[in-house]
């Protein structure tokens, strides 16, 4: 009876053979459809990476060409003449005539008068290739809307007899720039875009494809442009397999169906079905002892993935691998030789590794304006993907456009590739996992897993795609903040990366804005952008002079911190700012927590308290202050620095940007001008952040030292209130003064206030009398 079964059942599967032969060569088809697909857009990923850079090298000796050419021309005899003569017009029509195809030329006086008296239809980007030449006291280029269209500007200072100090203004056809763009084409499915600031001035292939674009954007040197480029996201395969995967799934299936189709569904002798008697005495009786020594011992769960993935990477050499970059608050070193994409992509392994093991998966990342920017977000990815973590790119952003991506997105975990305020050299990451900015121990152990080799290697490498954030960014915020009457601010970005955001979001929320270096250049060539520093702020202070404005807000590399001047070129420091933002907010949220760092004025917590608030001073550090807002519950936090950290209608991160706006719609209801607002704050006699270089490695050392010495039975500080939480802080009923270590730099930092100039002189020799014992000849700055 089992031999008839068996025949019947045998019978049976010939039967279904070509059904299911067919069911099989359609998957076949289908996964094998998948795996063409994507080796035909990495294929297309690869040809536009290849149509960028030939028409990027293009652009670069094109630009260098034209800044040659007109250095060549202004050395001419009938240029230089005219010019020696004191005559603009003569030197102009000079410049015109021996420069073919050359479509206008000016002469202008240093002043810019004539373009500062209409700068709307002068042009703002005429305007900024006429400082920028002025400023650098060299030959410049940048695209301009002049003659009616986008024309090529180039700009040289000279000297006029009679006059003193000018600028050469040329206007070129574009296409003497942008010709190497036409060499090149974009593939069918991908896109190029060269831009300047946030603007597109050629632009070829698939336009939607145009806000992911800057993840692979690459900057033509010599200039404030950069060719932008996308490709659609490479679409994972059936299962979510690779394209590899994919293909050999396809050849499995394919032979299958065939043996199954060509057999008509005959199994090998070697392979019975079984009857079902013998299931039953197998079941009663079990394998024999010979059976069982024959059998493969059972696979334990998990065991195969062990076995699938590849060893994980060996321990990196100490030596390899700077110790010094991992600081307390993020990481940071010189490109080159401290940080390479090699470096990052373990840094990248590590951050991963972190991430999976709190169940955490996808991962943001977003870059600066740095020129190496690109590189170090491609290791920075190549080594979360290695770990196994999902990467949403997008691309070139401010911080706190990528920690709100981390919300928007739902992520929770997210990496900013940025060197924040520190020189163009330098680089860095800023961390978020779970929502916990890293810091301090965590950083450490970041070091620790990559020279230990503790990091996850994936069987297969995690997904990659790009994202672009921005328009949801403003829109959110947009949403939410509005101007009650409008109001006319200057913008300085310092050509970090918020000047891509800051003018866009403040028009959006009703305000008239003004760039100011708000071109993307990694090399800052304007000043270095760092609004904690007044003589960064000069050029603000002029400009909002110039074009009577309201106020004007200044921002660092990252975005992340706030500077401000008003109307008369005062400028307000970020704890009189605090102050104003706390009122606001205790308005709505009577009771609150306001949290502030030791550099803060002694002003403010008193305004707190007036204001029904609760004060907390706390250690300075944006990591440190996020941290302190989440055990507290706090709604509002500020630094010194310019960090403002809004619990209250947004996310508790530093948002140099979200700040902005939040003054402004404070300002907007007043009917007082900004200036009499701000004059209300309550202010004492004050010195900015004074910073004293000290030798690598001692600044702690030294602070302690000295609170060792207030702590003592001869302490100096009589009648002072110590506070140590954060280096040395000493409170007196007429002022302060205070003395921490840095904890990014090899530098004492210090501040000092009083009510009256008597009072701070006081407190100062104080200081002084304790900290020059101990630093020897070093000059103090006070």
């Amino acid at each position: 009876m089992s031999g008839i079964g068996e025949a019947q059942r045998g019978k049976s599967l010939g039967r279904s053979a070509p059904l299911l032969g067919v069911l099989l060569v359609l998957l076949a088809a289908w996964f094998g459809w998948s795996a063409v697909q994507q080796w035909r857009q990495v294929a297309s990923g690869d040809a536009l990476e290849q149509a960028r850079d030939q028409a990027v090298q293009g652009l670069q000796q094109a630009a260098a060409g034209q800044l040659q050419q007109l250095q060549q021309q202004l050395k001419g005899d009938r240029v230089q003449q005219a010019l020696q003569a004191g005559d603009a017009a003569g030197a102009a029509l000079a410049l015109r005539e021996s420069w073919t195809g050359v479509e206008q030329v000016e002469v202008l006086g240093a002043d810019l008068a004539a373009g500062y008296a209409d700068a709307a239809t002068f042009g703002y980007a005429r305007l900024a290739l006429l400082e920028s030449a002025l400023a650098d006291g060299k030959a410049s280029l940048r695209v301009v809307r002049d003659g009616g269209g986008n024309r090529l500007g180039l700009a040289a200072p000279v000297q006029l007899a009679g006059v003193g100090p000018a600028v050469v203004y040329v206007r070129q056809p574009l296409l003497r720039l942008t010709a190497p763009l036409d060499q090149v084409r974009a593939p069918g499915n991908g896109f190029l875009a060269l831009r300047q600031g946030t603007h597109n001035i050629v632009v070829q292939g698939d336009t939607g494809l145009s806000e992911s674009a800057e993840a692979m954007a690459r900057p033509v040197a010599g200039t404030t442009l950069r060719l932008a480029a996308g490709v659609p996201n490479v679409e994972p395969g059936p299962l979510g397999l690779g394209a590899l995967a994919s293909a050999i799934v396809a050849l499995l299936l394919a032979f299958i169906a065939v043996l199954l189709v060509v057999g008509r569904g005959r199994l090998p002798k070697s392979l019975p079905l079984p009857s079902r008697r013998s299931a039953v005495a197998d079941a009663d009786h079990g394998p024999t002892l010979r059976e069982s020594l024959q059998m493969v011992p059972p696979t334990v769960p998990g065991e195969a993935v062990a076995e699938a993935a590849p060893p994980p990477p060996p321990p990196v050499p100490a030596e390899e691998l700077a110790a010094g970059i991992f600081r307390a608050y993020d990481i940071r070193g010189v490109v080159g030789s401290e940080l390479t994409a090699r470096t990052a992509a373990l840094i990248g392994q590590a951050i991963g590794t972190v991430a999976l093991e709190q169940g955490l998966r996808e991962v943001v990342i977003g870059r600066d304006g740095r020129l190496s920017g690109p590189e170090l977000s491609a290791g920075l990815a190549e080594g979360l993907r290695r770990a196994g973590c999902a990467v949403i790119d997008i691309g070139l952003a401010p911080t706190p456009v990528v920690y709100f991506a981390a919300f928007h997105l739902r992520t929770g975990t997210c990496v900013a590739v940025t060197g924040s305020h520190n020189p163009p050299d330098y680089n860095g990451f800023k961390i978020v996992i779970g929502g916990e900015t890293l810091s301090g121990d965590a950083i450490t152990d970041l070091y620790q897993r990559i020279v230990e080799g503790r990091l996850v290697q994936a069987a297969e490498p995690g997904d990659y795609q790009q994202r672009d954030v921005s328009a949801d960014y403003i829109q959110r915020i947009a949403d939410d903040v509005q101007l009650d009457r409008p109001l006319k601010v200057v913008a300085d970005a310092g050509n970090g990366v918020a000047g891509a955001f800051a003018p866009q979001l403040l028009e959006a929320i009703g305000a008239e804005v003004i760039p100011l270096y708000c071109d993307v250049d990694g090399t800052f060539p304007n000043h270095h952008p760092d609004p904690s520093e007044p003589a960064n702020l000069e050029d603000l202070v002029q400009t909002v002079k110039r074009f009577g404005a309201d106020l004007g807000v200044a921002f660092d590399g990252d975005g992340d911190r706030l500077g401000v001047v008003t109307a008369e070129g005062k400028i307000i420091y970020a704890d009189r700012l605090l102050m104003l933002f706390a009122a606001d907010v205790l308005m709505r949220n009577p009771g609150a927590m306001v949290i502030y760092d030791v550099k803060c004025t002694g002003k403010l917590s008193d305004h707190v308290l007036r204001n029904g608030g609760s004060p907390l001073m706390w250690k300075t550090g944006h990591s440190l202050m996020k941290a302190k807002m989440r055990e507290t519950d706090a709604e509002l936090a500020g630094e010194m620095s310019g960090h403002f950290f809004f619990k209250e209608r947004w996310f508790g991160f530093d948002d140099g940007l979200y700040a902005a706006a939040r003054l402004l719609e404070i300002l907007a209801q007043r009917e007082e001008t900004p200036d009499e607002v701000l004059a209300e704050l309550p202010e004492m006699v004050a010195t900015p952040e004074l910073k004293v270089p000290v030798a690598e490695g001692t600044p702690h050392a030294l602070v302690a030292m000295l609170v060792a010495a207030a702590q003592s039975p001869d302490n100096p500080y009589v009648g002072g209130r110590l506070s140590t939480i954060d280096g040395l802080r000493v409170d007196f009923a007429d002022g302060w003064g205070l003395v921490r270590a840095s904890n990014t730099t090899p530098v004492l930092v210090l501040r000092f206030e009083g009510n009256d100039e008597a009072a701070l002189e006081r407190i100062q020799a104080l200081f002084r009398s304790q900290l020059q014992p101990v630093l020897g000849d070093t000059p103090l700055g006070f």
